[in-house]
């Protein structure tokens, strides 16, 4: 989905879960970054995808780098799709097309990683 360039991270965030509410019945928790922090973006969530959801803020307790848990799982990620040469840049005309793209790549991803564990396992 994409929103409009002069947008609030934070609204842009409460639109996404609101188009996708019906998909994510069993959402429990939301991690974020100490951008989205504050009671008016956790009100909004709740509002939007139900009491049971909680906003959890990662936040940082040092001046250095340190390792924040469950945030490294998204920049690896994100670093696994840059690998593949049709998303490093923005090549497609058409946002279905390009979404699909991502869903293949993750899906490469995952194949890759299951056989690996059959290999070890059964091997």
């Amino acid at each position: 989905m994409l929103t409009e360039a002069n947008a609030s991270e934070r609204l842009g965030a409460v639109v996404v879960l609101n188009e996708a509410k019906e998909k994510l019945s069993k959402l429990e928790v939301i991690w974020v970054d100490q951008g989205y922090s504050g009671k008016n973006f956790a009100s909004a969530v709740q509002q939007v995808c139900g009491d049971h959801v909680r906003v959890e803020v990662i936040k940082r307790t040092s001046q250095t780098f340190e390792r924040l848990p469950k945030r490294w799982i998204v920049e690896r990620t994100f670093g696994c799709l840059n690998r593949f040469r049709r998303l490093s840049s923005y090549y497609e005309v058409y946002s279905d097309v390009s979404e699909a793209m991502i869903y293949g790549s993750l899906i490469h991803l995952m194949v890759r990683r299951l056989a690996s564990l059959q290999r070890f396992s059964f091997g």
